[in-house]
């Protein structure tokens, strides 16, 4: 499994000013190709995945959409990897079940647009799947996200810093 979904190795020959392009899009000259494709195919091809699994070696982290009802919910940050994706970042008294349970109550509460529905069912499905599965097994890692103390001014470069 690679890119949240059945994949197979393949071997390409590309121009170098073509390597060159989709390294500027993606390091990973796969998941390169993967968006690039997926960006084109929209509107024709499947709807852009809401939550999904990104593998590399053994371990594997889960990128969404961030969608306004996930960013509201108890101990939940979404920090950003570019491409209009998060990951999820978990206050250290959250459980990933607490989050899957959290997940679940907000899609039957439903006041929530189709869009966040799709994503936080993708969500507690990967969750699900990974919770009932033998060959997996959940770890909750700690990830370092830097706050600004003072209040925040826009810079030429738009960041923090």
């Amino acid at each position: 499994m690679k890119y949240g979904r059945a994949s197979r190795a393949v071997t390409l020959t590309l121009p170098e000013d073509v390597i060159a392009r989709l390294d500027a899009v993606d390091t990973d000259l796969g998941r390169a190709i993967v968006m690039l494709a997926e960006r084109h195919a929209t509107g024709r091809g499947r709807p852009p995945r809401r939550a999904e699994v990104a593998a590399y070696g053994n371990h594997a982290v889960i990128s969404v959409n961030p969608v306004g009802v996930l960013k509201r919910l108890p101990g939940v940050q979404l920090v950003p990897i570019g491409n209009g994706r998060a990951l999820i970042a978990l206050a250290q008294e959250i459980s990933v079940s607490q989050l899957e349970l959290d997940l679940r109550d907000a899609i039957e509460r439903g006041a929530i647009k189709q869009v966040e529905r799709q994503t936080l069912e993708a969500l507690a499905d990967i969750l699900r799947r990974a919770r009932l599965s033998p060959s997996v097994s959940i770890e909750q890692r700690t990830i370092i996200v830097l706050e600004s103390k003072r209040r925040r001014r826009r810079t030429s470069r738009g960041g923090l810093w």
